[in-house]
């Protein structure tokens, strides 16, 4: 309370000086602009300049909250359409995936105009597109996602190839894939997508090319790979054995003398190979590949083969079989082999025992018509069916279940 009094009064001592200074010593200030003069005294000038200054300050002060707000307003405003724009995004990646291509392209094509990456739903727009079957606009997407960004282009390309391949459109595909395939190791699956273009196409001699790509960037995993060398290579000799004419076998040879020689020893190429040899005629050629094949490691599926070779001296061929038969007594294609050779040498009785050792070794489809031809020659007619009927069974093998009449009722007059 004693402080406060003090305070007073010193406030009052104060005001009390300030008047008597303003009465003693006024001060005078003169404005002059062109004809118009202001005059005043030095306290009142002070004042007034302390109102402009202060009016100046309110002004400037709600200038700049008018112009921030309106920042704050288009920010909002912007922000409003960016996240409008991402739930459309969203709705149409639901609606493509559910199969609802006419939503999921409107949505998509909506949401484009604000959103932060409208490359993705142009091309995804492209996509429904081409499930609607509307080839224009397809194009269309493809083009405005290509202008979305300069990055795009490699995008834009596999997008196009993947739809060409899918409407099987192998040419324009490949056409597409080579313009993307300038740098494959930063795109390896430009290589993966002009690997199936070119076997759509039947290529083979392109896919021979391709392989070492196909390798250097791992682009298939080793077994798939190794699926379409064979396939690749096969292909190949097919092409040569098919020719026709005298040249076929020698087609035949230089193509495999091309193949690598990993796959020369692989037995599905091997049998390949073989078989075509036949197909050419050259029976020779085949017997040499064949022999020296089960020298170095046996193979049942060979063996078989050699039953299709005809060379002039029957007798010969059929006891090199049977040289093979001391060290693979229980191999059934080798006796399937054995009662070929032996039924082209006319040895009946000794073809009967060795489709027979067979079938009971395994029970094919083949051994039962093989024997089933050979008792129809003999004359044993009721024999050879119950091996027809036997192999026909075997082959087909999903027969529905179907009731069945009983034996005793099987008679023409009951089937009548």
């Amino acid at each position: 309370m004693r402080g406060l009094l003090i305070l007073a009064l010193l406030a009052l001592l104060l005001g009390v000086g300030v008047v008597a200074l303003i009465e003693n010593h006024p001060g005078y200030v003169l404005i002059a602009y062109g004809q118009y003069t202001v005059e005043t005294s030095l306290w009142v000038g002070l004042v007034l300049l302390a109102l402009i200054a202060l009016l100046l300050y309110a002004a400037i002060a709600l200038l700049r909250k008018v112009f921030s707000g309106q920042r704050s307003i288009a920010g909002w405003l912007g922000q409003r359409k960016t996240r409008r724009a991402a739930r459309l995004t969203h709705r149409g990646l639901i609606n493509f995936i559910e199969g609802n291509w006419e939503r999921a392209r409107r949505q998509l094509v909506g949401g484009a105009e604000h959103s932060e990456v409208p490359l993705l739903n142009y091309l995804i727009a492209a996509r429904a597109s081409f499930q609607l079957d509307e080839a224009d606009k397809m194009r269309e997407y493809l083009g405005m996602a290509e202008q979305a960004g300069s990055d795009a282009g490699i995008a834009v390309e596999l997008t196009q190839a993947e739809l060409k391949l899918q409407g099987g459109q192998y040419e324009q595909a490949v056409a597409t894939l080579e313009r993307a395939r300038r740098n494959a190791g930063r795109h390896p699956y430009v290589l993966k997508l002009l690997h199936k273009a070119y076997r759509g196409l039947e290529d083979w001699d392109a896919l021979l090319k391709l392989l070492p790509e196909l390798r250097k960037h791992a682009v298939l995993d080793e077994a798939a790979l190794l699926d379409l060398e064979r396939r690749v290579h096969t292909q190949l000799l097919e092409a040569c054995a098919t020719a026709g004419g005298d040249s076929a076998s020698v087609a035949l040879h230089q193509r495999w003398q091309a193949t690598p020689a990993a796959l020369r020893q692989d037995k599905v190429v091997l049998r390949s190979y073989v078989g075509y040899l036949i197909h050419a005629g050259d029976a020779s050629g085949a017997a040499k590949v064949i022999q020296r094949a089960l020298k170095q490691d046996w193979d049942g599926d060979l063996a078989r083969l050699f039953g299709y070779v005809e060379l002039p001296d029957a007798g010969r061929q059929l006891a090199q079989a049977e040289a093979w038969l001391a060290d693979h007594p229980r191999d059934y294609q080798l006796l399937l082999t054995l009662g070929r050779l032996s039924c082209r040498h006319e040895l009946w009785g000794k073809a009967r025992d060795y489709f027979e050792s067979s079938y009971r070794q395994r029970r094919t489809p083949e051994v039962c018509a093989e024997l089933g031809r050979l008792l129809a020659a003999l004359g044993e007619d009721r024999e050879s069916a119950v091996y027809f009927r036997e192999g026909l069974l075997l082959r087909e093998t999903s027969l529905p279940l179907l009731p069945q009449p009983k034996r005793a009722d099987a008679s023409p007059a009951a089937l009548r």
